[in-house]
């Protein structure tokens, strides 16, 4: 069953999303690439799940939601990943969010309590200002200098092997990297993170209120996915499992684990009367 692209329309731009035909009373699941990525990088995923209605997008100012101004908080994509859905008529809702899509998707639970069935992290972290020392949010918001003085050939090495251990998450995103400039990178990348750091500060204590599951690639080399991970399953109590062999986009090196995993979530939540 193959997916429709749709515009949602907002003030600053148009955000560009694709879904499955509507299978009425059947759950949904919300898939959000992270920083950088587009809604490709959930390739192997859509296919997997044909009972449930699937929705993903690229991220405003990601991919062919551009033009897009970098004067949104995430708070601000939560609230346009509501738009959507409520334009969808989304019910049942579970969120599936890699890296920074992990982070919109702990937004849109903080902003609309109880409205979520179920969230799987994937290679993301917790939103909680206790999980960050002041020298971490520090250097989130003050990323660009620092890629900006490596060569641009050099970065985009280093994003692309840096992320993926497999030869097709590493040519997926060599194509997602070459719609962007350097300058359009740069831009982007200083303002996801910023405005990552400001989501965490403003959310001293937060807590997931439904049930949820954590994903880790064993390779992920992307900052400290991995601490992040440990303390997030050992002081929240959330199941944690590691993706072998997988980097930091581990839905892409090892699709076949990581779908089996998300069934069994989704089982559980079945059984938990979703």
């Amino acid at each position: 069953m193959g997916t429709q692209e749709k515009i949602y329309q907002t003030p600053s731009g148009a955000i560009h999303y694709w879904v499955t035909p509507g299978q009425p009373g059947k759950p949904w699941l919300v898939f959000l690439p992270g920083l950088s990525a587009d809604h490709h990088l959930f390739d192997q995923q859509i296919p997997a799940f044909p009972e449930y209605n699937r929705l993903v997008w690229d991220a405003p100012a990601h991919a062919v939601s551009r033009p897009f101004p970098l004067n949104f908080s995430m708070d601000d994509m939560a609230r346009y990943l509501h738009g959507i859905l409520e334009a969808e008529g989304a019910e049942n809702m579970i969120l599936l969010g890699q890296s920074l899509g992990g982070y919109v998707a702990q937004c849109y639970l903080a902003l609309y309590p109880g409205t979520v069935s179920g969230f799987v992290s994937i290679d993301s972290a917790p939103l909680s200002r206790k999980y960050f020392s002041g020298w971490e949010l520090a250097l989130l918001k003050n990323t660009r200098w620092m890629y900006a003085i490596l060569p641009w050939k050099f970065l985009l090495n280093w994003g692309i092997t840096g992320t993926s251990q497999t030869p097709y998450g590493r040519e997926l995103m060599a194509r997602t990297w070459a719609v962007y400039t350097r300058d359009e990178y740069l831009d982007l990348a200083d303002h996801g993170y910023r405005i990552l750091a400001e989501a965490v500060e403003a959310r001293p204590e937060y807590t997931i209120d439904c049930p949820a599951m954590l994903l880790c690639g064993e390779k992920d080399a992307a900052g400290s996915a991995k601490s992040y991970n440990r303390r997030w399953t050992k002081i929240d109590g959330l199941p944690l499992h590691w993706i072998k062999g997988a980097g930091h986009n581990s839905n892409t090196d090892a699709p076949d684990k990581v779908n089996r995993l998300i069934g069994e979530f989704l089982n559980s939540l079945i059984l938990g009367h979703i």
